[in-house]
């Protein structure tokens, strides 16, 4: 009599594994843990006082008893304080100043941090670690330090600089009312040039060296090279850098608020960040003050995607 088949055993599960619970893949935790920190600083940090300012610029304070422990009552006005900001004269042209500054002090600044980052990755520069130290040095000086020392600089009674062309002949004021502005941009230059040089530098070294042997193979020079090849291949850089720049260039504060301890021909709206500081904390118009940095946020955001749309459009048709 011949026994019955033994039954297939199946193997033991492994001591300790779980299968997970509704027989999916589960949830992972990790993930949104180490996310966490990032989300709450954006939501408290940005996001709600964008929110805040949003629905400030909605509204007026009407004050009655002349302030001595009047009430103070809330209205809904619409687009009322934009009306006002834009009647605002100082304001509309402390945009027009800072665009001029932005037209001539971005390129200048981008085409220096180019050349440099050219350099230092050429095999024409030597102790490349020194120079690209002492270039990225400036940056880490804040902006307010930068400014009090290129004010003492521009002091024409005990500048070096005005002694020193003033005895060959050249009379100069750097802190007239036709100069400030240029001597503001020449400090965002000299304070920005090392991060954006070290930022295209770090993308040169991205780009594959055997184009580079190619190259050289095909007789092309350094200059040949820089021009048909590295400037192409770092061209989403240069974009980036642009971007941060004009978002630097709208929100210029630091040094034209410190250079008016050293001249008079900088006023309180000289920049746009500077009438909404008059505003709220001078004035004391949160509102008023409201409306003016959603304002500037907005032309922000328009003047970054149109930016970001003429350079894809590029891309685009490169291909």
């Amino acid at each position: 009599m011949s026994s019955p088949a033994a039954a297939p055993v199946k193997p033991a599960a492994a001591r300790g594994s779980r299968r997970p619970r509704g027989g999916g893949g589960g949830i992972r935790v990790a993930p949104y843990v180490f996310l966490a920190p990032f989300i709450i600083l954006f939501l408290v940090f940005i996001l709600l006082p964008i929110v805040l300012a949003l629905y400030t610029s909605f509204f007026q304070t009407q004050r009655s008893g002349l302030g001595f422990g009047g009430a103070n009552d809330k209205q809904f006005v619409w687009f009322a304080n934009y009306a006002q900001a834009f009647a605002d004269s100082a304001f509309v042209e402390s945009f027009g100043r800072v665009l001029l500054f932005g037209v001539v002090q971005v390129p200048v600044m981008l085409l220096i941090s180019l050349v440099l980052a050219l350099l230092f990755d050429s095999a024409v520069v030597r102790w490349k670690r020194f120079f690209q130290l002492s270039v990225f040095l400036p940056y880490a000086v804040p902006s307010v330090v930068a400014a009090l020392i290129w004010g003492f600089l521009y002091q024409p009674k005990v500048s070096p600089i005005v002694e020193g062309l003033a005895s060959i002949g050249i009379s100069v004021d750097f802190l007239s009312p036709d100069n400030v502005l240029w001597s503001l941009a020449n400090i965002s230059v000299w304070s920005v040039v090392g991060v954006n040089m070290i930022i295209l530098f770090s993308s040169l070294q991205t780009v594959p060296r055997e184009m580079y042997e190619a190259a050289r193979i095909d007789g092309a020079g350094e200059f040949r090279m820089a021009l048909q090849i590295k400037v192409p291949m770092i061209l989403p850089a240069l974009v980036l850098t642009t971007l941060f720049s004009i978002i630097g260039t709208l929100q210029l504060f630091n040094e034209p608020m410190t250079m008016r301890s050293v001249t008079s021909n900088i006023s309180g709206s000289y920049t746009p960040n500077m009438a909404v500081f008059s505003s709220t904390t001078l004035g004391g118009d949160i509102n008023i003050g409201s409306a003016m940095a959603i304002i500037i946020g907005l032309v922000t955001f328009v003047l970054s995607v149109s930016i970001s749309a003429v350079s894809n459009r590029k891309k685009g048709s490169a291909k």
